[in-house]
């Protein structure tokens, strides 16, 4: 929950920076919600090298795929890299785009372990998918914003 808490918070802060202090940059929804994004990511990708969460996310990794722990560390550095390029307009649509991909790539482990009960056990699989639809929708809007 504090992902999608994040990327709210940060998205309408931004929002409201950019309209109240007529800052051109952010004064777009589509700038916004990539400040949001790189903030959510920042915080996501963080994660995948933290304890406890790491063991919890290579936990939801299938173990039909091999060396999960390396899954978890190149899934994090992803995030981190895409956090990144949200924050360079130039590379904010491509940033957005590869992390739409990566969300939908790591749904699977979503669904495993909201059935199986292990690994990060925040929510039941119907509000993750809902909170799944928030994320690929706030990328959509850096994308095509």
């Amino acid at each position: 929950m504090a992902p999608l808490l994040v990327l709210l918070v940060v998205t309408a802060l931004a929002r409201l920076v950019g309209w109240l202090g007529d800052i051109g940059p952010l004064d777009s929804w589509a700038r916004a919600a990539a400040l949001g994004l790189a903030a959510m990511f920042l915080l996501t990708g963080i994660a995948h090298f933290q304890q406890p969460r790491r063991d919890a996310l290579i936990a939801m990794v299938s173990p039909r795929l091999p060396n999960p722990a390396t899954l978890v560390t190149v899934t994090g550095i992803l995030e981190l890299a895409g956090a990144l390029g949200l924050l360079i307009p130039p590379t904010s649509a491509l940033a957005a785009a590869g992390l739409a991909l990566l969300l939908i790539a790591m749904f699977p482990a979503n669904v495993r372990a909201a059935r199986a009960g292990v690994g990060v056990k925040t929510m039941p699989l119907p509000l993750r998918g809902l909170v799944q639809l928030v994320f690929l929708g706030a990328t959509a809007l850096v994308i095509f914003g």
